[in-house]
């Protein structure tokens, strides 16, 4: 037959939820063609994977890599965790369409709701395209190592038909929603992987109005819902209003799970909504599950979609700290790192702090304010890890234990505040039932406050490995196949002859995460949290090897991902 590579030895865990099997497997071009017990192929690249799991490439349908994406053609830290495929355009806020003059309001938004730095925005970005189309037309221009698709946003979508008017809480016209239905229309047709909107009222602009399309009606989704129904092709996917103004019988969730359920009854097209679990409400995520299955057994198609551990804020001396409501602290910022740390050092400057910190009111729990453990981070929000924990073993106060513990790691020590996901039994519950899909990773998003793009490795590592909480063949599917046929994107997510030849080779003892870093790599010096992960001895896209071991092997084989293809 011919190949060009050749992955051998290993254990084929194809993402369909099969029974792992040794095999080896065969690429040409861009494609799986074969998958056998041993193939003898002398002049093909062999890759050896004895002792390995091979997979398909993880399929991360939750990222806001909108932006970066033009200045890091790796897409880190997705990269570093065996993802190969990302969907954009979460949230309702995207880069197109773009209404005249509105591209500063659009890169306002997004750092207003996904804290992706503005001016990064407006400098990264070539800005070239008013049409949704002509944004997946400058994706295909540029180089990616990882396959990119997107959902075209309501906020945009909105803001291109009303202008200023999309802000207000009065209901759009007749006229309105035709110009809305027109621009998501022509977003599909130029290949967009659907349609997403904002409900939450967390999301604002700069001046605090909630962003455009929360107040949406009912009639305005349901007539965007029709256009992806009249496609025949696309998801619907809203960041929902869950919980918020509501009572204690839930009233206004219950009927925002209904509206999602009928835009999928009426357009025959799967919806997908982000959910996670939350100490302030602690039955909520049960109970919205139990409305969302209540909509499916009346015809349709929702799934929810959450995150394989708790969603907490970073927080170090390289960065934020727990106690920056003090002006000293705040000061720190304007500083260099090895100044910030020479300032903790300096017994007079140390004693300013920490009495400052601790005559203030306490914003953190220090109870809550997790260690994660220096080359070694965990997430699974141990009494014994939290700084209290620390301080109390070391006979001194929060304070002082983060600034001894800041200057034994040079700088390096992050604690984590978890506000979602807080239960562990919560998420564990969640990622076992099969409605529940595995999202909202955020790669590329609240760069300054949280790294969860890792979401693969933990998974795999903590939940899977660890705690056995589900087969490896059935984890694998959730992070590939599963999460690839919701959106659409076809011959991705298996490793099956035909498909395309994007390929994990894994080592599941030695899967483990690297320590988040906060580092300056954004347009301008921006700043952000990276987070490495090692057990990947190599990721091949579309039939190339993009990483080996961890480091580029110099191809960006990435490719534009359209429903129309």
């Amino acid at each position: 037959m011919g190949f060009d590579v050749v992955i051998r030895g290993g254990t084929v865990v194809d993402g369909t939820g099969a029974p792992a099997r040794r095999a080896d497997v065969g690429i040409k071009g861009d494609r799986v063609t074969a998958i056998e017990d041993h193939i003898d192929e002398s002049s093909a690249r062999m890759l050896d994977a004895k002792g390995r799991l091979v997979t398909p490439g993880f399929v991360d349908i939750h990222t806001h890599l909108d932006a970066q994406i033009a200045w890091d053609p790796m897409g880190t830290s997705s990269c570093w965790h065996g993802v190969t495929s990302v969907v954009l355009g979460n949230c309702g806020v995207t880069f197109a369409p773009v209404a005249e003059g509105g591209r500063e309001t659009l890169a306002e938004m997004m750092e207003s709701v996904e804290d992706i730095p503005r001016g990064a925005i407006l400098n990264g970005l070539p800005w070239d395209w008013t049409s949704y189309g002509g944004y997946l037309d400058w994706i295909d221009r540029i180089p990616k190592g990882l396959n990119v698709g997107g959902m075209v946003g309501h906020c945009a979508v909105r803001l291109a038909a009303m202008g200023d008017r999309s802000l207000a809480e009065t209901p759009a016209t007749g006229d309105d929603i035709d110009a809305m239905c027109a621009h998501v229309d022509e977003a599909m047709a130029s290949g967009a992987l659907g349609f997403s909107t904002s409900r939450t009222l967390l999301h604002r602009v700069p001046d605090g109005r909630p962003v455009p399309g929360t107040f949406a009606t009912t009639d305005e989704l349901y007539a965007i819902g029709d256009v992806l129904g009249r496609h025949g092709r696309g998801v619907f996917e809203s960041a929902s209003r869950l919980g918020e103004r509501d009572t204690e019988e839930l009233p206004n969730t219950r009927a925002e799970v209904a509206w999602m359920g009928e835009v999928s009854r009426r357009s025959g097209r799967p919806v997908t909504f982000g959910l996670a679990q939350s100490f302030s409400r602690p039955d909520l995520y049960s109970r919205v599950i139990t409305f969302t299955k209540e909509e499916n057994e009346r015809g349709a198609s929702v799934r929810p979609q959450t995150t394989a551990r708790a969603i907490g804020i970073l927080l170090g001396i390289a960065n934020r700290t727990p106690f920056d409501r003090g002006p000293n602290w705040r000061a720190l910022h304007k500083r260099p790192l090895s100044e910030r740390l020479d300032a903790l050092r300096d017994p007079a400057q140390r004693a300013e702090l920490v009495a400052e910190a601790e005559s203030a009111t306490p914003t953190l729990d220090a109870a809550m304010l997790f260690v994660l453990p220096d080359g070694a981070p965990r997430y699974d929000m141990r009494p014994e890890d939290s700084l209290a924990a620390h301080a109390a073993r070391r006979g001194v106060s929060a304070v002082e234990a983060f600034i001894d513990l800041s200057l034994e790691t040079e700088g390096r020590l992050t604690l984590t505040y978890p506000f979602l996901n807080q239960s562990l039994d919560a998420v564990a519950e969640m990622l076992t039932d099969p409605l529940v899909t595995l999202g909202l990773a955020d790669a590329g998003a609240h760069v300054g406050q949280i790294m969860d793009a890792s979401q693969p490795t933990l998974f795999l590592s903590y939940w899977i490995r660890d705690r056995g909480l589900l087969p490896i063949e059935e984890a694998v599917r959730r992070l590939t196949s599963d999460t690839a046929q919701l959106f659409g994107i076809r011959d991705r997510g298996v490793l099956a002859p035909g498909a395309y030849a994007d390929v994990n080779v894994l080592d599941l003892d030695g899967l483990a995460l690297s320590s988040p870093m906060y580092v300056h790599d954004f347009p301008g010096g921006a700043g952000r949290y990276v987070q490495g992960g090692r057990g990947y001895d190599y990721t091949l896209v579309n039939g190339q090897v993009f990483l080996d071991h961890g480091e580029h092997a110099g191809v960006f084989a990435g490719r534009t991902l359209r429903s129309t293809d």
